[in-house]
């Protein structure tokens, strides 16, 4: 990072902005083709969750090539300045790499659609149809390296 200052070094902080942000956007490449993606998601055990439908250009993006970055940010609010290059936003940041997987069993996939119903809902336990669960694909990502950054 060119900034050093703004790098977030606590994994406690990293792992709260990727608790409380709401949205997470994953990307993926076709060839030279980039393509972003935001998407609810959960995180644990280095892990990030998200689900989707079964079939679509993400699926075919991720059964060709595996390899994704994801961010997540905590909006702040904008700093005015005097000139033009001392405007800016204030912000808290989580940028990572993983390699994505996709999800098969009924247990597994409950255990992380639990996770991503926590987070937003703030229960704890749900119940899910069984064709609600055929219907769905979950993907994982296991997360090889992140990154926080911040401007206060």
């Amino acid at each position: 990072m060119i900034r050093s200052e703004k790098e977030i070094q606590d994994p406690g902080e990293i792992d709260a902005i990727l608790q409380s942000a709401a949205v997470c956007r994953i990307a993926m490449c076709e060839g030279d083709r980039p393509y972003i993606v935001p998407v609810t998601f959960a995180v644990r055990n280095s892990r990030l969750y998200f689900h989707c439908a079964k079939s679509g250009k993400k699926i075919d993006m991720l059964k060709a090539n595996a390899s994704v970055c994801f961010e997540v940010d905590i909006p702040g609010e904008l700093v005015r300045g005097q000139t033009a290059c001392v405007w800016g936003m204030k912000y808290r940041s989580v940028i990572g790499f993983g390699q994505a997987y996709f999800i098969e069993k009924a247990g597994e996939k409950k255990k992380a659609l639990d996770l991503l119903m926590k987070k937003y809902s703030g229960k704890e336990s749900f119940v899910y149809a069984d064709d609600a669960l055929d219907k769905v694909l979950v993907v994982g990502v296991r997360i090889e390296k992140m990154s926080g950054k911040t401007a206060r």
